[in-house]
């Protein structure tokens, strides 16, 4: 590492790294991607059990309206058909999601969009009457004023509390502010022109963006010394400038900088996965689990992302991960930003010291703590005009 002098470093191999050294590549620089796990593809990455694609970190489906986002990750790997279609099982009773008149049917009874509408207005109205004139306090309220009484109890509460480990009265109103109702028979649950999955898994999708590329895995940026000729022994974050010209830095913001301003707030998940003897475990990917009685918050079967018909039986096994909400801790993966006002004061301070920064790039979900779907991901980076 030390004898090469890189046009970029890239400090992770998730999409947003693997993506810009993609580009890089094909601008005529030279780049090495470093990454600490043992694997590339961060959290995409797919573990092969069974025949089945098993997406480790994670239920991951890519989902645009850009035509230029989905060609190009077409260009990379073909993308099959999967549609996003969850469920919800609250104590046995099995719920589309997102809501729409199939939840509603199943619900009420109900058959025509008016009627659906009619009850949701009555129990919006009904809690909406509750507040008498003030603004909701919380999230109850909030979720309360959107769909009512009926929707948030069985498929929003308990849920939402697994989730967050707190009630939803705790919480800040402003998490949810606004909640899908589609009034049409159609439980697709994203509303983009083009979404699947990468055929063969998302590791595909990675190798195919890295080829060329000189890529190291089990390597820390803050922990990896680098030996100089002189006997000189420095970590690899000190002297990352005497190997390369620039750094992408896809990694935590707040590390980054040693906390010095404080430590951001994480959610993480953790997963418990398990190969089940039966073809068909759950007949969907995604079933969540909105009672607080299961302890888990859904249930993820995945050889349906990539296997539909018949393809589905001729596997006889399949494989299934339980997913949990775990308060994060040092240590854990850190997953989703936490919302808040403190964590977003926090993080806004955390920018403003990036942005001083000469030839450093923050990228992707923890190096701008925040939220990113994978398609404007790939977006902003086609929209880079030089690199």
């Amino acid at each position: 590492m030390k004898d090469k002098k890189y046009d970029y470093l890239i400090v992770g191999s998730g999409l947003y790294g693997a993506t810009f050294a993609y580009k890089a590549l094909l601008a005529g620089k030279k780049c090495l991607v470093i990454d600490r796990r043992s694997h590339l593809g961060g959290n995409v990455y797919c573990e092969n059990i069974e025949g089945i694609n098993v997406h480790k970190y994670g239920a991951h489906i890519f989902h645009t309206n850009n035509k230029e986002v989905w060609d190009f990750v077409n260009s990379i790997v073909e993308f099959n058909r999967y549609t996003n279609c969850p469920m919800a099982n609250y104590k046995g009773e099995l719920y589309n999601l997102p809501f729409n008149m199939n939840t509603f049917y199943q619900m009420w009874g109900v058959t025509t969009p008016e009627q659906a509408q009619a009850k949701i207005d009555e129990q919006k109205a009904k809690a909406i009457a509750g507040l008498n004139g003030r603004e909701p306090a919380n999230l109850e309220e909030q979720a309360l004023i959107l769909v009512g009484k009926d929707i948030f109890e069985k498929l929003i509460k308990e849920y939402t509390e697994k989730q967050w480990g707190r009630s939803c009265k705790e919480l800040p109103a402003f998490i949810i502010k606004r909640l899908p109702v589609r009034f049409v028979f159609d439980n697709n649950y994203f509303n983009d022109k083009y979404q699947g999955i990468p055929v063969g898994g998302y590791n595909k999708l990675i190798d195919g963006l890295l080829e060329g590329i000189e890529c190291r895995t089990n390597v820390d940026f803050f922990t990896e010394i680098i030996e100089w000729d002189s006997g000189k022994k420095v970590f690899l974050k000190d002297c990352w400038k005497e190997i390369a010209d620039r750094l992408i830095y896809t990694g935590a913001i707040d590390k980054f900088f040693e906390y010095k301003l404080g430590k951001l707030d994480w959610r993480t998940v953790n997963f418990e996965t398990r190969i089940e003897d039966i073809p068909n475990y759950q007949g969907n990917a995604v079933i969540n689990y909105t009672s607080q009685d299961v302890p888990y918050t859904r249930i993820i079967e995945h050889k349906h992302f990539e296997m539909f018909g018949q393809d589905v039986y001729n596997c006889s096994k399949t494989v299934i991960s339980e997913e949990y909400s775990t308060e994060y801790t040092d240590g854990m993966e850190p997953y989703y930003p936490v919302n808040d006002n403190r964590n977003n004061a926090l993080a806004d301070a955390y920018t403003k010291l990036a942005e001083k920064e000469k030839n450093i790039i923050f990228g992707g979900r923890l190096g701008r703590y925040k939220y990113f779907d994978m398609a404007p991901i790939v977006e902003e980076i086609l929209c880079i005009n030089e690199i």
